[in-house]
């Protein structure tokens, strides 16, 4: 049987719930499509456990492709000598992605923190990817979608949230907003909304940075200086991006309809509304690579990991979307090579 489009899946930090949270969600997404194999990337040793409970279904749509752990791991204990690991599946199925071998790669949680005890500087897969595909700009995006119900809404809503930084210090997000930085970060969203998502013309909501979005300057100028003259470049240029909107007041129901994502300035900014609204059901993707990306929501649980209680919810979103993305695509190519 051959398969036209693979996935692949970095099970992650091997201390934490990566590896059964990979299988569990590729396992349900493969009784859910069947014009699709799943390659999961990872030792052999960190399925043993699951084995012993029952036979793993490895076969021609769900394989384990084994990277070898440089010592052996045990649930919920980090250990720096393992970070080596974690990149090279990151970096083998980026290799994978760029080579048209994998469709698209996924990512379980990773404990960023330990890479950085093991000497290797990291602040996240976001970062890491660009480096390793030299781009000098990628956004992160998260997506999820809000069911009826939720805040009054009357029917689902799809979420996005963009940021303008990512991991950084607080007191590092000032310096670090340019307004060239900015009108790129919307044109990516412009750009990739349109190509991967099938969204005509994406309306982008852009937060401020400071309370009441800096009150006429009186409480910050970056508003002034950097936020609104971003957001007029990109107007210039036809998109429809409005702002910058006090925080605040950005995350309510009717702006769930009336907006297609909504960008924010730093981290918390937009993750702490999203996780609240859709925790466990998100989806993180990055923007402006040369692949497509998704992971989960959440992080690496080292207090679940190897008890069976891990929630797979979050991976399983994120492999579906990953499909979407990719079957974009490839409908973008077959329209791009018609006559």
């Amino acid at each position: 049987m051959s398969l036209p489009l693979e996935l692949v899946i970095t099970t992650g930090e091997p201390a934490g719930i990566g590896p059964e949270i990979a299988l569990a969600a590729a396992k349900q997404f493969l009784q859910e499509n069947d014009a699709v194999s799943i390659t999961l990337l990872g030792d052999p040793s960190l399925f043993k456990a699951i084995e012993q409970k029952k036979p793993l279904p490895w076969s021609e749509q769900l394989r384990l492709e084994p990277i070898s752990l440089k010592t052996p791991a045990s649930a919920g204990q980090l250990n720096p000598e393992n970070a080596p690991y974690v990149l090279s599946m990151l970096d083998h199925a980026l290799a994978g992605c760029l080579s048209g071998r994998f469709g698209a790669m996924i990512t379980a949680p990773i404990q960023k923190s330990i890479l950085n005890q093991a000497g290797i500087p990291f602040s996240g897969h976001t970062e890491y990817l660009a480096q390793q595909c030299h781009c000098s700009q990628v956004v992160m995006m998260l997506c999820a979608n809000i069911p009826a119900g939720i805040l009054g809404l009357a029917r689902s809503n799809p979420l996005r949230v963009a940021l303008a930084t990512t991991h950084l210090p607080i007191q590092e997000v000032p310096a670090a907003l340019h307004r060239e930085t900015l009108v790129k970060t919307i044109d990516i969203l412009q750009q990739d909304l349109q190509t991967w998502f099938a969204i005509e013309q994406p309306r982008i909501a852009v937060a401020g940075l400071n309370p009441h979005a800096g009150e006429g300057g009186y409480l910050g100028q970056e508003e002034i200086t950097i936020i609104a003259p971003a957001i007029l470049a990109a107007q210039q240029k036809g998109i429809a991006v409005t702002g910058p909107i006090p925080a605040d007041a950005l995350f309510n129901p009717r702006n769930l309809s009336a907006y297609d994502v909504f960008l924010a300035m730093y981290h918390d900014q937009g993750l702490a509304p999203f996780k609240f609204a859709a925790f466990g059901s998100g989806v993180n993707v990055t923007l402006g690579l040369p692949i497509i990306r998704t992971s989960v929501d959440h992080g690496t649980a080292l207090n679940l990991a190897g008890q069976g209680l891990a929630d797979a919810s979050s991976m399983l979103e994120a492999l579906r979307l990953a499909f979407q993305l990719a079957q974009q695509r490839a409908q973008n190519k077959s329209h791009a090579s018609r006559p």
